[in-house]
């Protein structure tokens, strides 16, 4: 039987490019040789793809803090519609790419489906999935609108509202473009959709907050702010990774996380529960400190309460046009209610992460979950195949 060529997307240009490699190492590591034919594409942080050797394409693979992209002797490449439908082309500056038929040591073969685990932004944010859809490829994870709306927090939390599910607080304020207009009351819009200012919004909440910035992952980036001091020092440490940044309340709750897979009929899985050691689940506790955390898989949830957690998640999925793979988070607060706290379209994907993890509680191996991914996007291609792309009056 032919072999699937599935070519593997990490790295990228985000500050959670490490999140990445290390998501990629277990994908690789876990996919069946014998069905899929593997490409490892890198995406240095310059934006550049690379072709890597797959017996030496990290560096530091086995520390956390210390894993990089391992770029010498990686072969740089693009992707190219061709006759055969989306193709990576080697980039040799002597002998151009073509688009002919005739052999060409440039061209490396047709791609079946592209796998991106380029966690963050320019990755995750329908920037990659744009290009993809422009290749006429078949990819796993959400499309353009749900990857976009996924990633920013406060579009995303807006239309969580409107679908009238639960959210809760939040202020959203943008960088001041002047270096004058720093330093005063920052303006912005609340969860409700009027205008306000900071210091209203701190007044209605109280301390802590926790302050995001609207568009990355992983927690690179969020501050929990314990009184004005620290606010403002978060507030700067936001900005660093993004011109507009989220305040939120805090929620006193549960941490639960629930893994979310299918198209346009999603399965849900057993809920989990985070119990961070740290103040928060920041990115150490999550990816550096291998005590930073521990988890109770499934979570210690009602028939009732698993249910509930279940059908949020489903559709929330749904109200923010995701497709193939997400893991929706919630708060569990003392009343019983279920808030959601927010969507990663493509979150981490080691072995030890909680979405692959969640799957096998629920009896999904993490092998097969790759496949039923792989399965998903080109499902979906098929699907999109079927649409007219002329118009005759």
């Amino acid at each position: 039987m032919k072999k699937l060529r599935v070519c593997i997307l990490f790295g990228g240009k985000s500050g959670e490019h490490e999140v990445s490699l290390q998501s990629a190492k277990s994908i690789y590591e876990a996919l069946d040789k014998a069905k899929y034919e593997v490409f490892l594409v890198g995406i240095d942080k310059e934006g550049r793809w690379l072709l890597e050797d797959a017996a030496n394409y990290l560096l530091n693979a086995e520390n956390p803090k210390l894993i990089a992209l391992n770029r010498a002797n990686a072969k740089p490449v693009t992707a190219i519609t061709t006759e055969g439908g989306a193709e990576l082309i080697a980039l040799n500056p002597s002998t151009p790419p073509r688009r002919g038929s005739g052999n060409n040591d440039n061209r490396l073969g047709a791609i079946d489906v592209f796998f991106p685990i380029t966690h963050g932004t320019y990755g995750e944010d329908g920037c990659l999935q744009g290009f993809l859809e422009l290749l006429d490829a078949a990819y796993v994870g959400p499309g353009v609108l749900g990857s976009a709306v996924g990633m920013d927090k406060d579009v995303m939390k807006r239309l969580l509202r409107d679908a009238g599910l639960p959210i809760g607080r939040f202020f959203v304020t943008l960088r001041p473009r002047k270096a004058s207009q720093r330093g005063g009351q920052a303006q912005g819009i609340t969860e409700q959709g009027r205008s306000g200012n900071i210091e209203e919004f701190i007044k209605e909440v109280g301390f802590p907050i926790f302050v995001k910035p609207a568009n990355l992952g992983s927690s690179v980036g969020i501050s929990k702010a314990k009184d004005e001091d620290e606010l403002r020092k978060a507030i700067e440490e936001a900005f660093l990774y993004d011109t507009k940044i989220i305040l939120e309340e805090f929620i006193k709750g549960r941490e639960i996380e629930v893994s979310v897979l299918g198209n346009e009929n999603p399965e849900a899985s057993l809920p989990g529960e985070v119990r961070s050691s740290h103040d928060f689940y920041s990115y150490e506790a999550k990816y550096i400190d291998e005590a930073g955390a521990s988890y109770d898989i499934p979570a210690r949830l009602s028939p009732e309460e698993i249910s509930r957690v279940q059908g949020l998640a489903c559709r929330a999925f749904q109200v923010l046009e995701c497709f193939g793979m997400g893991r929706v988070d919630f708060f569990l607060r003392p009343t019983g209610e279920f808030v959601v706290n927010e969507i990663n379209t493509l979150p981490g994907f080691t072995k030890i992460s909680m979405y692959p993890k969640l799957w096998e509680a629920t009896g999904v191996p993490y092998s097969e979950l790759l496949e039923r991914l792989i399965e998903l996007a080109l499902e979906k291609k098929r699907e999109k195949d079927k649409l007219k792309r002329t118009f005759e009056p």
